[in-house]
């Protein structure tokens, strides 16, 4: 059975549906549309409920969190390696024995320098400096840069 359902069109459109309603079966383009828009809603839903299942959302998560941290670190690396290539003696032996990472900023030694470097990614803005797990990486990777150079160069003093 057939039901009857009213819809409202703007004005200039009636005008123009007028002209051509003997072209068009307007219920059964009514039909055709909602039926497609119902399909797709109904196919995306089921996709949602389908994707998402727990377990693979949490090792997906797992994996972007691995690379995310991955690249901190390496950053923090390379900058790392950087910075030491052009510090003095002093602050690089100083940068050596350096562990209160969580401080970074304030540091009397380091403090200016991690306070002035703009990450494309802002990890050292004043909202996360210093707490963000990222950032926590990235200085991990920035003193593994260091004692990486160090290892290099030591020897030859």
């Amino acid at each position: 059975m057939a039901k009857k359902v009213t819809i409202s069109i703007p004005d200039m459109l009636h005008e123009k549906l007028e002209k051509w309603r003997e072209s068009f079966n307007l219920s059964k383009m009514f039909q055709d549309a909602v039926s497609e828009a119902i399909q797709k809603k109904e196919e995306f839903q089921k996709r949602i409920r389908e994707d998402l299942d727990l377990s693979q959302v949490i090792e997906r998560l797992r994996r972007e969190k691995m690379q995310s941290e991955g690249s901190y670190f390496e950053s923090g690396k390379n900058d790392g390696i950087q910075w030491a290539k052009t510090a003095h003696y002093d602050h690089l032996q100083y940068a050596l024995q350096w562990t209160n990472l969580e401080n970074a900023t304030k540091d009397p030694v380091l403090g200016d320098y991690f306070s002035h470097v703009h990450l494309s990614n802002h990890l050292l803005d004043s909202t996360t400096c210093c707490t963000s797990e990222y950032f926590l990486n990235y200085l991990q990777g920035w003193k593994q840069g260091i004692e990486q150079l160090w290892e290099e160069v030591r020897e030859k003093l």
